[in-house]
């Protein structure tokens, strides 16, 4: 199984709609939430290029993006295949 890093928070409904669909795809993942651990946003922002938005999604440390992105990752077949690696 494929290692999912999420930086998150609880608030941010991009976040819950990227966990969503985690979720619906029966995924392990790891939630970091950068507000309850502010130091791993500089973390999250060294790994994702200098985004500094939620989420940030990382897989077997590979950037995906944003919630945007996982979705169109999904919608194009890419993401199945990345998370059952």
């Amino acid at each position: 199984m494929a290692k999912i890093e999420v930086y998150a928070t609880d608030w941010c409904p991009y976040c819950k709609r990227a966990r969503k669909l985690l979720d619906e795809k029966h995924a392990e993942y790891e939630v970091i939430d950068v507000m309850m651990e502010p130091r791993r946003k500089k973390e999250m922002m060294d790994r994702a290029g200098g985004r500094t938005s939620v989420p940030q999604i990382f897989i077997d440390g590979e950037h995906i993006g944003g919630c945007d992105d996982l979705m169109a990752l999904n919608a194009k077949g890419g993401l199945d295949p990345l998370i059952s690696a």
